[in-house]
């Protein structure tokens, strides 16, 4: 499914977005590019999309935790390019994959949230390593979610021990941080872990409902957020992205939209109410911003596709 060219405004308050700080030329506008996907098993289609990653030959990644895909598509027209992965007992097989990640070598890092496992795969999609497992010992972990790279180490959220675990990119266990709570730096089921230009790590606290901002060796930074329907509330936030200029892009679950906020935590705009129509989402889940087309894609899992955006009114980059 293709949709594409629609602008997305003040619509009988359907698309609404506002501007509340940060230097912009105008109040952004959301521009729905392309929309692509379908329920369905074939190549191509979609039962539980989760999260992306940009492959080192610049195609989009994309996780089907339902249906233990990982595929790839041509990232400017959606077409369905390749995938791996797929259930079985082998070691390429994955079970449920969910965060992804690739590495300056254009290796592929995919966790499996049913097994604990991380398993590495080669640019051209083959199995390499497997490394971690279901537990709550260090170098363990339980239901892993968004993750992400950082100066060869891998940051995962461990949402089922409520905290980030750190490996190098070969899959050596380096530490922890986090554990169950609300105090800051604490967590109760962390989504997605990504990192800002300047090199700080932003993890979305789901049941805490707020976004925490931590240095790569997890010194806890600041947070911003809690539980509401307003500007800068969330009700379960799920995806992260980020663009190059420090523009936080956070999907919440429960309130089916995108909200944007600068560097600072201080709300820019929001697009989204539930639905199934263009700009309307469905049990949101990862995103991720394309620096090299200014797009940013989004897992609109609950109508088994991908929409994509370009926001007009941005800041150069």
């Amino acid at each position: 499914m293709h949709l594409r060219g629609a602008l997305l405004a003040f619509a009988g308050g359907a698309f609404l977005l506002a501007r509340t700080h940060g230097a912009f030329a105008e109040t952004p506008r959301f521009e729905h590019v392309m929309s692509f996907g379908s329920e369905g098993t074939e190549e191509g289609q979609f039962k539980y999309v989760e999260d992306f990653a940009f492959s080192a030959g610049g195609h989009l990644l994309v996780t089907d935790a339902a249906h233990s895909w990982v595929q790839a598509f041509d990232k400017r027209t959606g077409q369905f390019i390749a995938r791996f992965g797929g259930k079985g007992e082998d070691d390429h097989h994955l079970e449920k994959p969910e965060g992804i990640a690739v590495d300056t070598s254009g290796h592929i890092l995919v966790a499996d949230y049913n097994t604990g496992y991380i398993k590495k795969y080669s640019s051209s999609y083959q199995w390499e390593l497997t490394f971690s497992e279901y537990g709550s010992e260090p170098g363990q972990n339980m239901k892993s979610e968004f993750m992400d790279i950082r100066d060869g180490r891998l940051y995962v959220p461990d949402a089922g021990n409520h905290r980030v675990n750190v490996f190098d990119v070969s899959g050596r266990f380096l530490f922890v941080f986090g554990g169950l709570g609300s105090d800051p730096g604490l967590f109760n089921v962390p989504e997605a872990a990504k990192f800002s230009p300047d090199g700080e790590l932003y993890v979305t606290d789901l049941r805490n409902d707020r976004v925490q901002v931590f240095t790569a060796e997890g010194k806890f930074l600041k947070s911003w957020g809690r539980l509401g329907t307003g500007d800068g509330e969330f009700k379960s936030p799920s995806g992260l992205a980020i663009d190059r200029t420090g523009n936080v892009y956070v999907a919440e679950i429960g309130n089916n939209r995108i909200q944007i906020f600068d560097k600072h935590g201080n709300f820019v705009a929001k697009i989204g109410v539930k639905g199934n129509g263009i700009g309307q989402f469905s049990n949101l889940h990862g995103l991720a911003f394309d620096s090299d087309t200014q797009l940013l894609y989004v897992a609109d899992t609950g109508n088994h596709r991908v929409q994509v955006f370009r926001l007009v009114g941005m800041p150069r980059q």
